[in-house]
């Protein structure tokens, strides 16, 4: 019994993870949103996937606020994690934002940040 509800879980995890527009996969919640590491993935992707999970997995608004918890730069095979409250937010949050204030990114902004090859969604 607990293997075959250790192979499902296994089994089932990575399925249940939300697919953002520009192909990264996202899994968790409002409190800790993990975006996925994926080849080539730069901090405006990551950030586009991190909007995109608040607005069509979650259900939240454009507006929103969404912080980088793990600083930038992002190494090699490591993921990006994301919150909805500021605690714990990373100084920088690996955008080049001329002037803003604050720490936050809008899950609008940051969801306007997808692109797929040369197409912007």
């Amino acid at each position: 019994m607990f293997r075959s509800l250790l192979l499902f879980s296994l089994l089932a995890s990575p399925a249940m993870a939300f697919q953002a527009r520009n192909g990264v996969s996202v899994i968790g919640n409002a409190d800790q949103i993990m975006v996925q590491a994926s080849p080539g993935q730069a901090a405006p992707q990551s950030w586009c996937a991190a909007g995109d999970y608040v607005i069509r997995a979650l259900g939240l608004g454009p507006a929103t606020p969404v912080y980088r918890i793990s600083p930038p730069p992002r190494r090699a095979g490591e993921g990006v994690v994301f919150s909805l409250s500021p605690e714990g937010a990373a100084e920088r949050n690996g955008l080049l934002q001329i002037g803003a204030t604050g720490l936050a990114v809008s899950a609008g902004h940051a969801q306007a940040l997808c692109q797929v090859g040369r197409w912007r969604y």
